[in-house]
């Protein structure tokens, strides 16, 4: 399989975009600290050019300590802007809108297209403060406190999906503490504050952040470091390529697996010759381009997720037959897990009743969108079910089995249930005789090579930073993402050699640490086993305590509110 590396902004090009901003407002300052008897070339100095900024605006010294996190340290800016066009006499709304949101521009015309002078901050003894401006006061003082706590401290986060099931719920509130393993500086600082990627409202079309300023990655120092079992708030690592018109919910390389199966499948109908797969994919990949609108999201603008950490780095990996191992031992296994069963019943059972469908729920926890009806006589179902759940089912009087549903290596049935809706049977029989069991390729490390899936996975050693691997063309889908994204490598392939950074290249040693996350909810998670390992500069924080639980499918009436849910810890 051939991977695709999105281009990315050069860092070094924010900074000298950034240094020239910042210039043209020292240069405006030069000539301001001058008004102030206080030597010019102090604009130039770092730090204490901003110590002494705040003394000619009469602004408290500990305000330095707000301009050290990034992000807030934005909104200050913009507030010292406006405070210096008011020392110098400027102080119409537009010359506030002005001065906080151009203060690159509008400070050094002040200065020295208009000449100003050095008049002096507001004598707020003097001059009351209108209910409008205490109000703005109030607005920018709680914009760069909140956004300390949520950036540096705790953030709240919602539950969307039934990943975790029934650990964590569909509807659950938390807050994720990112003092556990140390908050994340913001990469990209100048984005609007408590929007994650895009602007509310505008369908993730709009970017709530501007990519002038992305700054390395650099984590402060935290309570511990990751352990397993631990329930983690990650940026999604394959979330980097975003399709803007759909927004769809995979990844950039699995459009591409599908486009170029599409592609395929029209030179079989055609009867031309069959390329090889990595001709479809060069295709699928200009075909998408072409006609799609795609965005590069930096790492700390990626979407959400939350899992369960069950390796951390050099650990070994490896599910058989839906169990998990560690490092050759079966892992401990949560209380809540769930699996999917196929439920067979002696009688009729119609799902689509709204009483049997809400006693379903109630009695076993199968949330509505989870309960499948297999056949048309309705005695056969899937359903994702606890231990306990799955116990105190099968002593129900109507059921007649319940077994647990694995997902064998050479299963064919997402070719035959899935692919019949798009592909004829032709094609199919063709896939089939190659071997192809599911052509798109959607368990990691996502090519033909290899034929891992949710039930039947690995075994594979979680990177270690530090640690030096060997690199083969067998193993080198494990590792090419790591090696080309997330370490940013230029990698590439002629024949059999393996070329990194112009190089030929034997083996690679690794510059961050990995993990490898798996939702509770073992069949119905996009997981590790789909996009593989997460890097430590994606990890957020550990989910901390549910505050607040609403059951989206229930009426409040029938439960919406879970009350015996809210305040609890997180485990």
């Amino acid at each position: 399989m051939q991977y695709f590396r999105p281009e990315f902004n050069p860092v070094s090009m924010s900074f000298i975009i950034t240094a020239l901003l910042l210039l043209f407002i020292f240069i405006a300052l030069y000539k301001v600290f001058e008004m102030k008897d206080i030597p010019g070339w102090y604009a130039f100095i770092p730090i204490y050019n901003l110590v002494v900024w705040l003394r000619v605006i009469e602004k408290p010294w500990w305000w330095i300590f707000l301009l050290i996190f990034p992000g807030p340290n934005v909104v200050m800016l913009m507030i010292m802007g406006t405070n210096t066009a008011t020392v110098l006499g400027y102080r119409s709304p537009l010359d506030v809108f002005l001065s906080g949101f151009f203060p690159f521009a509008y400070l050094p015309y002040l200065v020295y297209a208009k000449n100003a002078e050095y008049i002096g901050p507001i004598d707020r003894n003097k001059i009351k403060k209108t209910s409008a401006q205490g109000w703005r006061d109030a607005a920018l003082f709680a914009i760069v406190a909140a956004g300390i706590i949520r950036t540096y401290t705790f953030e709240a986060f919602t539950i969307p999906t039934g990943s975790m099931e029934k650990t964590m719920l569909i509807g659950d509130y938390l807050f994720v503490s990112k003092m556990s393993y140390g908050a994340k500086m913001p990469q990209t600082p100048l984005a609007l504050p408590f929007a994650h990627h895009s602007i509310p409202g505008t369908n993730g079309k709009i970017p709530a952040y501007l990519k002038w300023l992305e700054l390395p990655f650099f984590r402060l120092p935290g309570f511990g470091n990751v352990e397993r079992n631990d329930i983690m708030v990650f940026n999604y690592p394959a979330g980097d390529t975003v399709d803007v018109e759909y927004q769809a919910d995979k990844s950039f390389e699995q459009m591409i697996r599908e486009e170029a199966l599409r592609l395929k499948y029209n030179d079989f109908k055609r009867q031309n010759a069959i390329q090889p797969d990595e001709v479809y994919q060069k295709k699928a990949k200009e075909t998408l381009l072409n006609t799609r609108s795609f965005t590069v999201r930096p790492v700390d603008k990626r979407e959400h997720y939350i899992k369960r950490c069950v390796g951390i780095p050099g650990d070994r990996i490896e599910v058989k037959h839906g169990v998990l191992y560690v490092n050759d031992k079966e892992a401990d296994r949560p209380d809540l897990v769930q699996y999917n069963y196929i439920v067979k019943t002696k009688n009729r059972m119609n799902v689509q009743s709204e009483r049997t469908a809400l006693w379903l729920k109630q009695e076993y926890g199968i949330n509505f969108q989870d309960q499948h009806q297999l056949n048309a006589e309705g005695t056969l179902f899937l359903f994702p079910l606890t231990d306990e759940a799955k116990t105190r089912l099968e002593q129900d009087g109507n059921i007649a089995e319940v077994r647990q549903y694995e997902n064998p290596e050479d299963d064919f049935s997402f070719i035959t249930k899935v692919m019949t809706r798009e592909y004829s049977s032709d094609f199919i029989n063709y896939l089939k005789s190659n071997g192809d069991f599911d052509p798109t390729h959607p368990y990691f490390p996502n090519t033909a090579s290899y034929t891992w899936n949710e039930d039947n996975f690995g075994p594979v050693t979680i990177p270690k930073a530090g640690v030096t691997v060997e690199l083969t063309p067998d193993n080198l889908p494990i590792y090419h993402r790591i090696i080309d994204n997330y370490e940013e490598n230029d990698l590439s392939i002629s024949g059999d050699e393996i070329i990194i950074n112009g190089k030929p290249a034997t083996s690679y040693t690794f510059k961050m640490n990995y993990y490898w996350l798996m939702g509770d909810n073992r069949h119905n998670s996009a997981d590790s086993r789909f996009w593989g390992f997460v890097p430590e500069n994606h990890v957020v924080g550990k989910a901390a305590f549910v505050w607040l639980s609403i059951d989206p499918e229930l009426g409040f009436s029938d439960g919406r509110l879970r009350w015996n849910r809210m305040f609890r810890l997180v485990h």
